[in-house]
Protein backbone atom coordinates (compact mmCIF):
# COMPACT_ATOMS: atom_id res chain seq x y z
CA UNK A 1 0.00 0.00 0.00
CA UNK A 2 1.33 3.72 -0.93
CA UNK A 3 2.98 5.29 1.86
CA UNK A 4 0.53 8.64 1.62
CA UNK A 5 -2.61 7.31 1.37
CA UNK A 6 -4.83 9.17 3.79
CA UNK A 7 -5.04 5.86 5.40
CA UNK A 8 -7.96 3.31 7.19
CA UNK A 9 -7.67 3.12 10.94
CA UNK A 10 -10.61 1.28 11.54
CA UNK A 11 -12.70 3.22 14.46
CA UNK A 12 -15.26 0.75 16.66
CA UNK A 13 -18.50 1.40 15.46
CA UNK A 14 -20.31 3.74 14.59
CA UNK A 15 -17.56 5.37 13.95
CA UNK A 16 -15.50 5.15 10.56
CA UNK A 17 -13.34 7.37 9.90
CA UNK A 18 -9.48 7.87 8.09
CA UNK A 19 -7.48 9.89 10.12
CA UNK A 20 -7.03 12.69 7.54
CA UNK A 21 -4.64 15.70 7.02
CA UNK A 22 -3.55 16.84 10.60
CA UNK A 23 0.16 15.53 11.18
CA UNK A 24 2.02 12.38 9.42
CA UNK A 25 3.19 9.82 11.50
CA UNK A 26 5.25 6.63 10.53
CA UNK A 27 3.76 2.80 11.34
CA UNK A 28 4.75 -0.21 9.53
CA UNK A 29 1.97 0.38 7.13
CA UNK A 30 4.02 3.75 5.95
CA UNK A 31 2.97 7.18 6.90
CA UNK A 32 -0.53 7.78 8.42
CA UNK A 33 -2.59 11.01 8.92
CA UNK A 34 -4.14 11.42 11.91
CA UNK A 35 -7.30 13.43 12.65
CA UNK A 36 -7.58 15.60 15.35
CA UNK A 37 -9.38 18.92 16.47
CA UNK A 38 -7.53 21.55 14.64
CA UNK A 39 -9.16 19.92 11.50
CA UNK A 40 -12.58 20.37 12.47
CA UNK A 41 -11.78 24.48 12.39
CA UNK A 42 -12.45 26.71 9.35
CA UNK A 43 -8.91 28.53 9.10
CA UNK A 44 -9.29 29.68 5.65
CA UNK A 45 -9.35 28.71 2.15
CA UNK A 46 -7.98 25.92 0.67
CA UNK A 47 -8.22 24.08 -2.38
CA UNK A 48 -7.89 20.32 -3.68
CA UNK A 49 -7.41 18.07 -6.96
CA UNK A 50 -10.58 15.75 -8.00
CA UNK A 51 -9.05 13.49 -10.87
CA UNK A 52 -11.57 9.85 -11.84
CA UNK A 53 -11.25 7.03 -14.03
CA UNK A 54 -7.28 6.65 -14.73
CA UNK A 55 -8.74 3.25 -15.48
CA UNK A 56 -5.42 1.35 -16.98
CA UNK A 57 -6.67 -0.49 -19.46
CA UNK A 58 -9.49 0.77 -20.84
CA UNK A 59 -8.41 2.83 -24.05
CA UNK A 60 -6.85 -0.11 -25.50
CA UNK A 61 -9.89 -2.76 -24.55
CA UNK A 62 -12.22 0.44 -25.85
CA UNK A 63 -10.87 0.88 -29.26
CA UNK A 64 -11.02 -3.18 -29.96
CA UNK A 65 -14.58 -3.12 -28.82
CA UNK A 66 -13.56 -5.70 -26.69
CA UNK A 67 -14.71 -3.86 -22.87
CA UNK A 68 -15.19 -6.99 -21.16
CA UNK A 69 -12.26 -9.27 -21.69
CA UNK A 70 -9.82 -6.71 -23.53
CA UNK A 71 -7.55 -3.84 -21.74
CA UNK A 72 -4.37 -6.23 -22.04
CA UNK A 73 -2.06 -2.69 -22.82
CA UNK A 74 -2.38 0.04 -20.78
CA UNK A 75 0.98 1.94 -21.88
CA UNK A 76 -1.18 4.96 -22.90
CA UNK A 77 -2.53 5.56 -18.98
CA UNK A 78 0.64 4.88 -17.40
CA UNK A 79 2.13 7.85 -19.00
CA UNK A 80 -1.47 10.04 -18.52
CA UNK A 81 -1.66 9.20 -14.97
CA UNK A 82 2.23 10.04 -14.76
CA UNK A 83 1.47 13.48 -16.27
CA UNK A 84 -1.29 13.94 -13.88
CA UNK A 85 0.80 13.20 -10.98
CA UNK A 86 3.76 15.72 -11.84
CA UNK A 87 1.45 18.20 -12.92
CA UNK A 88 0.12 18.05 -9.11
CA UNK A 89 3.41 18.33 -7.49
CA UNK A 90 4.14 21.82 -9.39
CA UNK A 91 1.42 23.36 -8.13
CA UNK A 92 1.84 26.04 -5.35
CA UNK A 93 0.41 26.16 -3.05
CA UNK A 94 0.15 22.66 -2.55
CA UNK A 95 -3.73 21.22 -2.54
CA UNK A 96 -4.59 20.06 0.67
CA UNK A 97 -5.39 16.79 -1.22
CA UNK A 98 -5.73 14.87 -4.33
CA UNK A 99 -9.13 12.51 -4.44
CA UNK A 100 -9.44 9.84 -7.37
CA UNK A 101 -13.06 9.21 -7.68
CA UNK A 102 -13.20 5.76 -8.70
CA UNK A 103 -12.47 3.12 -11.59
CA UNK A 104 -8.50 2.71 -10.96
CA UNK A 105 -7.83 -0.23 -13.00
CA UNK A 106 -10.01 -1.97 -15.67
CA UNK A 107 -10.10 -5.43 -15.22
CA UNK A 108 -12.45 -6.17 -13.35
CA UNK A 109 -12.03 -8.54 -9.62
CA UNK A 110 -10.97 -12.09 -11.00
CA UNK A 111 -9.52 -11.31 -14.19
CA UNK A 112 -6.76 -11.14 -16.62
CA UNK A 113 -4.47 -8.21 -15.86
CA UNK A 114 -6.06 -7.16 -12.94
CA UNK A 115 -2.51 -7.01 -10.40
CA UNK A 116 -0.44 -5.81 -13.25
CA UNK A 117 -2.38 -3.10 -13.68
CA UNK A 118 -3.02 -2.20 -10.08
CA UNK A 119 1.04 -2.96 -9.31
CA UNK A 120 1.81 0.04 -11.99
CA UNK A 121 -0.76 2.32 -11.21
CA UNK A 122 0.30 2.33 -7.48
CA UNK A 123 3.86 3.21 -8.67
CA UNK A 124 2.91 6.15 -10.50
CA UNK A 125 1.06 7.47 -7.67
CA UNK A 126 4.12 6.76 -5.44
CA UNK A 127 5.14 9.83 -7.09
CA UNK A 128 2.76 12.34 -5.63
CA UNK A 129 4.16 14.54 -3.35
CA UNK A 130 3.50 12.42 -0.11
CA UNK A 131 2.45 16.22 1.69
CA UNK A 132 -0.58 15.51 -1.01
CA UNK A 133 -2.60 12.96 0.66
CA UNK A 134 -4.05 10.80 -1.89
CA UNK A 135 -8.29 9.96 -1.30
CA UNK A 136 -8.55 6.76 -3.47
CA UNK A 137 -12.21 6.21 -3.94
CA UNK A 138 -14.12 2.83 -5.16
CA UNK A 139 -15.55 2.55 -8.98
CA UNK A 140 -17.39 -0.65 -10.67
CA UNK A 141 -14.33 -1.80 -12.36
CA UNK A 142 -12.59 -1.70 -8.70
CA UNK A 143 -15.56 -3.61 -7.18
CA UNK A 144 -17.68 -5.50 -9.63
CA UNK A 145 -20.72 -4.56 -11.47
CA UNK A 146 -22.00 -6.60 -8.14
CA UNK A 147 -19.58 -6.26 -5.49
CA UNK A 148 -19.10 -9.42 -3.20
CA UNK A 149 -17.91 -9.19 0.54
CA UNK A 150 -14.61 -10.54 -1.13
CA UNK A 151 -14.74 -7.99 -3.85
CA UNK A 152 -15.67 -4.80 -1.13
CA UNK A 153 -12.11 -6.75 1.23
CA UNK A 154 -9.79 -7.24 -1.71
CA UNK A 155 -10.48 -3.22 -2.37
CA UNK A 156 -10.19 -2.59 1.35
CA UNK A 157 -7.17 -4.33 1.55
CA UNK A 158 -5.33 -2.96 -1.84
CA UNK A 159 -6.43 0.97 -1.33
CA UNK A 160 -8.67 1.63 2.30
CA UNK A 161 -11.70 1.79 3.23
CA UNK A 162 -14.72 1.50 0.64
CA UNK A 163 -16.24 4.23 2.63
CA UNK A 164 -15.34 6.75 5.11
CA UNK A 165 -15.11 10.74 6.13
CA UNK A 166 -12.38 12.93 6.96
CA UNK A 167 -11.94 16.81 7.98
CA UNK A 168 -10.07 19.05 6.12
CA UNK A 169 -9.93 22.83 7.57
CA UNK A 170 -13.24 22.83 9.17
CA UNK A 171 -14.85 20.82 5.55
CA UNK A 172 -16.44 17.02 6.17
CA UNK A 173 -15.45 14.83 3.68
CA UNK A 174 -17.69 11.62 3.22
CA UNK A 175 -16.26 9.37 0.47
CA UNK A 176 -18.93 6.73 -0.34
CA UNK A 177 -18.97 3.17 -1.68
CA UNK A 178 -22.14 3.95 -5.09
CA UNK A 179 -21.50 0.91 -5.86
CA UNK A 180 -24.18 -0.51 -3.05
CA UNK A 181 -26.84 1.49 -4.66
CA UNK A 182 -26.39 0.27 -8.33
CA UNK A 183 -26.58 -3.32 -7.13
CA UNK A 184 -26.04 -4.74 -3.28
CA UNK A 185 -27.67 -7.96 -4.27
CA UNK A 186 -24.41 -9.87 -3.52
CA UNK A 187 -23.90 -8.31 -0.75
CA UNK A 188 -26.66 -6.75 1.19
CA UNK A 189 -25.59 -6.51 4.73
CA UNK A 190 -22.24 -4.22 3.69
CA UNK A 191 -24.84 -1.96 2.01
CA UNK A 192 -26.66 -1.84 5.04
CA UNK A 193 -24.35 -1.28 6.87
CA UNK A 194 -23.21 2.16 4.66
CA UNK A 195 -26.17 3.38 4.87
CA UNK A 196 -26.19 3.41 8.67
CA UNK A 197 -22.79 5.04 9.02
CA UNK A 198 -24.20 7.71 6.38
CA UNK A 199 -27.20 8.46 8.43
CA UNK A 200 -25.09 9.35 11.59
CA UNK A 201 -22.55 11.59 9.03
CA UNK A 202 -25.53 13.19 7.71
CA UNK A 203 -26.89 13.97 10.77
CA UNK A 204 -23.69 15.22 12.03
CA UNK A 205 -23.44 17.54 8.83
CA UNK A 206 -27.34 18.59 9.24
CA UNK A 207 -26.42 20.43 12.68
CA UNK A 208 -24.05 22.41 10.89
CA UNK A 209 -20.81 21.07 12.79
CA UNK A 210 -18.94 22.09 9.45
CA UNK A 211 -18.62 24.60 7.13
CA UNK A 212 -19.08 22.64 4.21
CA UNK A 213 -20.46 18.95 3.61
CA UNK A 214 -19.03 17.26 0.13
CA UNK A 215 -19.38 13.83 -1.20
CA UNK A 216 -16.95 11.83 -3.43
CA UNK A 217 -17.96 8.83 -5.19
CA UNK A 218 -17.78 6.72 -8.50
CA UNK A 219 -21.66 7.35 -10.30
CA UNK A 220 -22.96 9.82 -10.52
CA UNK A 221 -26.56 10.48 -8.84
CA UNK A 222 -27.14 12.33 -12.47
CA UNK A 223 -25.77 13.76 -15.53
CA UNK A 224 -27.96 16.76 -16.02
CA UNK A 225 -31.08 16.44 -13.91
CA UNK A 226 -32.68 14.66 -11.69
CA UNK A 227 -35.27 13.83 -13.26
CA UNK A 228 -33.49 12.56 -16.73
CA UNK A 229 -33.79 8.46 -17.15
CA UNK A 230 -32.23 5.70 -15.85
CA UNK A 231 -29.07 5.05 -17.87
CA UNK A 232 -26.12 3.19 -17.51
CA UNK A 233 -23.61 6.24 -16.15
CA UNK A 234 -26.20 7.59 -13.56
CA UNK A 235 -27.85 6.08 -10.28
CA UNK A 236 -31.83 5.23 -10.78
CA UNK A 237 -34.38 7.89 -10.10
CA UNK A 238 -35.62 6.35 -7.23
CA UNK A 239 -32.45 5.60 -5.54
CA UNK A 240 -30.73 9.66 -6.74
CA UNK A 241 -33.93 11.14 -5.79
CA UNK A 242 -33.76 9.51 -2.33
CA UNK A 243 -29.77 10.16 -1.87
CA UNK A 244 -29.99 13.70 -3.17
CA UNK A 245 -33.42 14.26 -0.86
CA UNK A 246 -31.15 13.04 2.25
CA UNK A 247 -27.59 14.90 1.02
CA UNK A 248 -30.04 18.45 0.62
CA UNK A 249 -31.63 17.86 4.27
CA UNK A 250 -28.18 17.82 6.00
CA UNK A 251 -26.69 20.77 3.96
CA UNK A 252 -24.16 18.76 1.39
CA UNK A 253 -23.01 21.36 -1.07
CA UNK A 254 -21.61 19.00 -3.62
CA UNK A 255 -21.17 15.30 -4.59
CA UNK A 256 -17.70 14.56 -6.92
CA UNK A 257 -17.84 12.13 -9.38
CA UNK A 258 -16.81 10.50 -12.48
CA UNK A 259 -17.62 7.27 -14.37
CA UNK A 260 -18.76 8.92 -17.42
CA UNK A 261 -15.84 9.81 -18.78
CA UNK A 262 -17.19 13.26 -20.20
CA UNK A 263 -17.72 16.13 -17.79
CA UNK A 264 -21.07 16.76 -16.96
CA UNK A 265 -23.35 17.88 -13.94
CA UNK A 266 -26.29 19.93 -12.70
CA UNK A 267 -27.93 21.43 -9.46
CA UNK A 268 -30.62 20.25 -7.79
CA UNK A 269 -32.07 22.51 -5.11
CA UNK A 270 -28.97 23.89 -3.28
CA UNK A 271 -27.14 20.57 -3.88
CA UNK A 272 -24.08 21.15 -6.79
CA UNK A 273 -23.52 17.58 -8.67
CA UNK A 274 -20.33 17.76 -10.61
CA UNK A 275 -19.34 15.16 -13.36
CA UNK A 276 -15.02 14.83 -13.84
CA UNK A 277 -14.01 13.29 -16.85
CA UNK A 278 -11.19 11.15 -16.82
CA UNK A 279 -7.34 10.94 -16.60
CA UNK A 280 -7.45 8.40 -18.74
CA UNK A 281 -9.96 6.93 -21.77
CA UNK A 282 -12.07 9.73 -23.25
CA UNK A 283 -16.16 8.66 -24.86
CA UNK A 284 -16.63 11.99 -25.46
CA UNK A 285 -14.78 15.57 -26.72
CA UNK A 286 -13.65 16.63 -23.19
CA UNK A 287 -9.60 16.32 -22.78
CA UNK A 288 -7.83 14.04 -19.82
CA UNK A 289 -8.05 15.96 -17.08
CA UNK A 290 -7.78 17.29 -13.56
CA UNK A 291 -10.36 19.09 -11.77
CA UNK A 292 -9.33 21.97 -9.54
CA UNK A 293 -11.70 22.54 -6.44
CA UNK A 294 -11.42 25.87 -4.29
CA UNK A 295 -12.87 25.62 -0.78
CA UNK A 296 -14.09 29.22 0.54
CA UNK A 297 -15.98 30.01 3.67
CA UNK A 298 -19.11 31.26 1.26
CA UNK A 299 -18.83 28.58 -1.72
CA UNK A 300 -17.30 25.64 -3.81
CA UNK A 301 -15.66 26.87 -6.79
CA UNK A 302 -14.04 24.13 -9.19
CA UNK A 303 -13.05 24.27 -13.11
CA UNK A 304 -11.70 20.96 -14.90
CA UNK A 305 -7.85 21.68 -17.10
CA UNK A 306 -6.50 19.69 -19.12
CA UNK A 307 -3.84 17.82 -18.23
CA UNK A 308 -2.02 19.82 -20.75
CA UNK A 309 -3.17 23.23 -19.13
CA UNK A 310 -2.52 22.23 -15.55
CA UNK A 311 1.02 21.63 -16.33
CA UNK A 312 2.03 24.37 -18.66
CA UNK A 313 0.34 26.76 -16.53
CA UNK A 314 -1.13 25.69 -13.89
CA UNK A 315 -4.24 27.11 -11.90
CA UNK A 316 -5.58 30.88 -12.92
CA UNK A 317 -4.98 34.07 -11.20
CA UNK A 318 -8.81 34.73 -10.43
CA UNK A 319 -8.87 31.02 -8.48
CA UNK A 320 -5.84 31.72 -6.86
CA UNK A 321 -7.28 34.73 -5.72
CA UNK A 322 -10.48 33.33 -3.89
CA UNK A 323 -7.22 31.20 -1.63
CA UNK A 324 -6.27 34.68 -0.81
CA UNK A 325 -9.47 35.69 0.78
CA UNK A 326 -9.94 35.12 4.53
Amino acid sequence: MLGHFIAAERSPAPLRHHPALLQPRMTTDGRRYLIGQKEREWKGPFYFIQGADPQFGLVKAWSTGNCDSGGDEWGQEIRLTEQAVEAINKLKPKPRFFVLCGDLVHAMPGTPWRKEQTADLQRVLARLDPDIPLVPVSGNHDLGNVPTPETVAEFQRTWGDDYFSFWVGGVLCLVLNSQFWHDASGCPALKQAQDRWLEQQLSAAGQRRCRHAIVFQHIPLFLQSVEEDDDYFNLTKAVRRELADKLVRAGVTAVFSGHYHRNAGGTYQNLDMVVSSAIGCQLGQDTHGLRVVVVTAEKIVHRYYSLDELSEKGIEEDLLDLMREK
